[in-house]
């Protein structure tokens, strides 16, 4: 029996949502059994409907359950592996309101050389960037002021804490347990300056016990080139509707897997509990090890973010790779691991005389940003901002471009694919879109096998791209790929 308290932080949704979780975690609602209709538990509740309706796309977004057409949602098959399940944190949320921070009404120049003549775009659909007038600036400056006159002489007369001042790494560990479940200690994150840097260092740390490690196919190139760079041979694992396959993974002789399972990247798929209790049970079973990169986590627009692999009970095989990049500034490169225990024996070992890459005055900065309650309050508006953006793109797409597409990726992080339906290669798409004065990005490039790709799809990011660009820029490219 649900029952909801009203008076706290936790939303009702989020009540719904955990205890209809835990009555299928204990076995009382098997696998095959259907969900109350949405209308029937609003009534019983006592809620509006919409309340039941998101806490039922909480527990579809996360594969405990499935909607099938004309028969409501149906419990999945998540036992045999329950014993390395562990319930998360509950992660406490607040209803603010967001003031509506204004979007830029001056369109994007792009000017790109192309032999000798400069070509005019106006609109860039350009992942990796994010929207200059969302960074809080006023705030980073005054939050660095007061950073600046906390220091001492003492503190710029020597070296900080290797993996990063304690501080920092306590709240970082606090912040990990209440929004993603991971459960660990300040010890075992190590804080790094940047992505390559940590997948670097990672990477040095097992290539004495590994030599091979499984990539997603398609996958993030960056992740296949620094483990190249570091002697490791890449293994490309296809990723089918609901994330990497698990059954191509234990055909593979890899013992060391590379994922981004809350958002895959570039697709968009997410991975369910099944499958992430599949891929720590093959960890488990060959001493492996999961890297999980959760890159842009916080930015999920029509539920609640995805409870990480690492929040997972039987998790000491997992390194978990977090950011600040995608939701406050990639120019910070700062980004920090959470090694299991076996791995941090090795790393004190190992890396005992390294310094922290990242300045102790840089981390003074963040750390302030953290503690004084400014990140929560960002990461809440940028979302917010993010939300508007994602969902114009897909309402616009879908009305100008219509059936000439298929969406892959939607209601999360900062990109979508487009799929031509029509008989567009990649190129042609790219091509006729520069035509009509709008950028759009190639995908080829996430294949290691070229033959696994389909070459008709294009990358749209809308980090940078303001709210009233994205109608016209989407009608332009609706004139480009008429036919």
């Amino acid at each position: 029996m649900i029952t909801l308290k009203n008076g706290t932080d936790i939303p009702l949704y989020i009540q719904i949502y955990q205890q209809i979780k835990e009555e299928i975690l204990s076995g009382i609602l098997p696998e095959g059994s259907k969900l109350p209709s949405t209308r029937f538990l609003s009534e019983m509740l006592s809620v509006g409907r919409n309340t039941v309706e998101n806490a039922y796309l909480q527990l579809s977004s996360e594969g405990y359950v499935e909607s099938k057409m004309g028969s409501g949602f149906i419990v999945q098959n998540i036992h045999g592996m329950i014993s390395y399940y562990s319930d998360i944190d509950t992660c406490k949320e607040t209803q603010k309101d967001v003031e509506d921070t204004g979007y830029s009404k001056n369109l994007i120049e792009l000017r790109t050389e192309e032999g000798n003549c400069k070509k005019l775009y106006l609109y860039n659909f350009e992942y990796g960037h994010l929207s200059p007038e969302h960074f809080p600036l006023s705030l980073w400056k005054k939050v660095s002021n007061k950073a600046l006159a906390l220091l001492t002489a003492e503190d710029m007369t020597k070296y900080c804490d290797p993996k990063g001042e304690i501080e920092l790494r306590n709240d970082l560990a606090d912040y990990l347990r209440k929004s993603r479940g991971v459960s660990c200690s300040a010890d075992q994150i190590i804080l790094c300056s940047g992505f390559e840097y940590a997948l670097s260092l990672l990477s040095q740390l097992i290539r004495d016990n590994f030599d091979e490690i499984a990539l997603e196919e398609p996958g993030y190139t960056g992740a296949r080139e620094i483990f190249n760079n570091n002697g490791l041979k890449v293994i490309p694992i296809n990723v089918e509707k609901d994330g990497l396959n698990i059954k191509a993974l234990e055909k593979a002789s890899a013992r060391i897997v590379y994922v981004t399972p809350s958002h895959q990247f570039p697709t968009g798929v997410v991975m369910p509990i099944q499958k992430r209790l599949l891929l720590l049970e093959w960890a488990r079973n060959n001493n492996g090890i999961i890297i999980e990169d959760d890159y842009d986590s916080e930015l999920r627009y029509n539920s609640r973010p995805i409870p990480s692999i690492s929040s997972v009970a039987g998790n000491e095989n997992v390194v978990y790779i977090g950011t600040m990049s995608k939701a406050l500034s990639p120019s910070l490169r700062v980004n920090y691991m959470v090694l299991p225990q076996k791995l941090l024996m090795r790393y004190d070992e190992n890396f005992k005389m390294y310094q922290s890459p990242v300045s102790l005055i840089q981390q003074r900065i963040i750390q302030q940003f953290i503690c004084g309650g400014y990140w929560e309050s960002h990461l809440r508006k940028i979302g917010v901002i993010s939300k508007r953006k994602h969902d114009v793109l897909i309402q616009t797409i879908q009305e100008v471009l219509d059936d000439r597409v298929i969406i892959h990726g939607r209601n999360a992080g900062l990109h979508i694919l487009l799929e031509s339906t029509r008989g567009l290669s990649e190129k042609e798409m790219i091509n006729k879109a520069k035509e009509q004065g709008v950028l759009v990005y190639p995908v080829s490039g996430f294949w290691l096998h070229s033959g696994n790709y389909s070459d008709n799809m294009v990358l749209l990011g809308f980090g940078n791209i303001t709210q009233t660009e994205i109608v016209p820029g989407i009608r332009q490219l609706g004139k480009a790929w008429k036919s």
